[in-house]
């Protein structure tokens, strides 16, 4: 804490602090706008790319991947302590009045050890170990988007392009997080029953205090995705970002099954997340992002088939598409532009219910 400094002291350290967010800031958008396409092209004039089977041994070999590879981890641990200590003086959490019955807590609730023991993100202690780490969480995915996430634009365009604008009596969002992408549900669809699902109560509590500023009445549950306490047959609308790629496949395969029980008929599901390009470089990226990313199920989610596990699960019409965070939205294919610099494939897994 800084208590008890002088308000130039104070007005000093804020402006480090800042400095020190936008200096990964800036790293980060050069490891994506130069360090990617100077390993590209380093690949292609050593003549790797003119061979017909791709050479990921031949990658780690070029003179770029040292720099690429390191630098994606020692960026993601600078931008945990950069937002960190932008956050050291920052008030305790507290409730505004009447957002703490927006949030039901469950004390009995043993957390799965698949989401306890790891360091997800390479964030120390887990989004779900206190309040300021559920803070540090939320500032920090403000530069995980490389800046571009400021406004929540990002969930904004996945709502506006990828939720068919009907009539929904229960929209449940899963995997909610701090409610990023909890309150452009209710913003898009003010009539629907709007409820947030995580399984980390600090998070949950931030989420709560995050709509209550924004007067949007969400009720959000402590919860497994895979066990919600909504009853058969009573959702219409059933969403995630970028939850998939963070459960272990038999989680996500009992995840699609809960999502069957709890889906009306001709209910839709909307799950936000990554999948392969087909460009060998850029999923070899992709993979090896998991790893340094302390993402451990980023891979076997990328390799498992969730379409037809959603088919199996009861759902009808399952498929992916494409999503271009840029603003284009959701695409007709699992095709995406054209693109020089490294980026998420973001893609959109969707289905309903018959």
């Amino acid at each position: 804490m800084y208590c008890g400094e002088s308000e130039d002291a104070l007005r000093n350290t804020a402006i480090e602090r800042e400095a020190a967010r936008e200096f990964v800031l800036a790293l980060r958008k050069r490891w994506a706008g130069s360090l990617y396409p100077s390993l590209v092209a380093q690949y292609r004039q050593a003549g790797a790319a003119a061979r017909d089977d791709f050479q990921e041994a031949a990658v780690r070999e070029l003179p770029a991947y040292p720099w690429f590879s390191c630098l994606e981890r020692s960026a993601q641990k600078m931008l945990w302590r950069a937002v960190t200590a932008a956050l050291r003086c920052a008030a305790p959490l507290t409730l505004p009045d009447g957002s703490a019955a927006m949030v039901m807590l469950d004390k009995a609730l043993r957390l799965p050890d698949w989401y306890t023991d790891w360091d997800v993100h390479v964030q120390p202690g887990g989004v779900w170990s206190s309040g300021e780490a559920a803070a540090v969480y939320e500032a920090g995915a403000r530069v995980v988007m490389l800046g571009e996430n400021d406004e929540h634009a990002f969930h904004r365009d996945f709502v506006a392009s990828a939720i068919p604008a009907r009539s929904y009596g229960r929209i449940v969002d899963l995997g909610c997080g701090f409610g990023k992408s909890t309150w452009p549900l209710k913003e898009a669809f003010p009539r629907a029953e709007v409820c947030g699902v995580d399984l980390s109560a600090p998070c949950l509590q931030l989420a709560a205090q995050r709509v209550s500023e924004r007067g949007l009445p969400i009720r959000f549950y402590q919860a497994d995705a895979c066990a919600t306490p909504f009853a058969p047959g009573s959702v219409d609308l059933v969403c995630s970002s970028m939850l998939v790629h963070e459960m272990p496949v038999a989680a996500l395969q009992a995840l699609l099954r809960e999502c069957a029980r709890i889906l009306a008929p001709g209910a839709l599901l909307r799950f936000l997340d990554f999948r392969f390009t087909g460009d060998p470089m850029r999923d070899m990226a992709l993979r090896e992002h998991g790893v340094r990313n302390n993402e451990p199920f980023l891979a076997p989610a990328l390799a498992a088939d969730l379409a037809a596990t959603a088919e199996d699960a009861g759902l009808v019409n399952a498929r992916w598409r494409a999503f271009d965070e840029r603003g284009a939205g959701l695409l007709e294919e699992l095709a995406w532009p054209q693109r020089e610099e490294w980026h998420f494939p973001w893609a959109v897994l969707e289905a309903e219910m018959p």
